[in-house]
């Protein structure tokens, strides 16, 4: 395609026509000609806002680009509404490319009823494949927003599902071939399918009604990564179980093969968690069918201990996530 805005044929056929989800706060939403979206809130809600964008892998873009903003909305505790799509595609894209592109971001809001409210697509020599930012925007009661800074110093430090779970599905579609040379189709196709758990807006419903005071979704630097931001973004000390934090054996081999750390591996679809009461919080979860352990407590002071049997070593602030050593 020809650099510069997406042409508006295109537009409408490809794009526009695949949206289908629709809010009734949504006022003003994706068209051609609009340069802003309009929502409309009641009078004790709270707007709620994130962004983020996907450059780290190709496949299922759509989809996934869609599932982390919503989580980082869920992880505020706030209903999502809509989202808005900056998506930057290479000169070689093709038609069908951008509406498989589309619809897969359709499917993810349909799945959470979430309006696709507007955006901005173009195709620029500025990126070899796609990028798509995607800005969500959700609702939450005054007095209910939850944020990362809430962990207060005897909390138990709560862990949903299993850590590495998108950056295993992410590795297993990329380097399929690869990892053929060791693991049968039947293990791969496993590991692939893990992006069927990166939802965290369950737990998270259930979190706020049991009352929760910390959440952060486990994403890039992988859990080691995200415990560190949670204990710094409250000013709190932590003592973590290694041998707590579930992992699947799947992420556990592929990071082998690899030579990479699962620790530090994005992991979308587990939420890191504080509460004054994990196990009522655990019980809570596993009551609506969600995995989840207490993996530790935060303490006074700043030191943020990982214990692995008579192992003690410290956290260290995110690194550079590992799937970038693969993919």
């Amino acid at each position: 395609m020809k650099t510069g805005k997406v042409p508006e044929n295109i537009l409408k056929r490809s794009i526009l026509k695949q949206i289908h989800t629709k809010r009734e706060e949504v006022l003003v939403g994706a068209a051609v000609g609009e340069d802003c979206a309009a929502i409309q809130l009641e009078e004790d809600e709270i707007f709620v806002i994130s962004t983020d964008p996907i450059t780290g892998t190709a496949e299922d873009i759509g989809s996934l680009a869609i599932q982390i903003t919503l989580n980082d909305l869920a992880s505020a505790g706030a209903e999502p509404i809509g989202v808005l799509l900056t998506v930057l595609l290479p000169e070689e894209i093709t038609e069908p490319e951008i509406r498989q592109m589309v619809q897969q971001a359709e499917e993810a809001c349909s799945k959470a009823n979430v309006q696709i409210i507007g955006g901005h697509t173009e195709v620029t020599t500025a990126v070899k494949r796609s990028v798509i930012t995607v800005t969500g925007v959700g609702k939450v009661k005054r007095g209910k927003l939850i944020s990362t800074s809430g962990a207060e110093t005897g909390m138990d430090i709560v862990l949903t599902k299993w850590i590495g779970l998108e950056g295993t599905s992410i590795i297993a579609k990329e380097k399929k071939q690869e990892l053929l040379s060791r693991f049968s189709e039947n293990f791969i196709l496993r590991a692939q399918k893990f992006d069927q758990m990166l939802s965290v807006i369950p737990e998270a419903a259930v979190a706020v009604l049991s009352g929760v005071s910390a959440m952060h979704d486990v994403t890039e630097g992988g859990i080691f990564g995200a415990l560190w931001e949670l204990a710094e973004s409250s000013g709190v000390g932590l003592e973590i179980e290694l041998k707590k934090i579930p992992v699947k054996q799947e992420t556990i081999e592929i990071c082998e093969f690899f030579g990479i750390n699962p620790y530090e591996l994005i992991s979308s679809g587990s939420m890191l968690m504080a509460a004054a009461d994990g196990n009522r919080l655990v019980m809570d979860l596993k009551k609506a069918g969600i995995a989840a352990c207490v993996i530790g407590k935060a303490t006074a002071g700043n030191d943020r201990i990982l214990f692995n049997e008579e192992e003690r070593r410290f956290l260290e602030p995110p690194k550079t996530d590992e799937l970038y050593k693969v993919v």
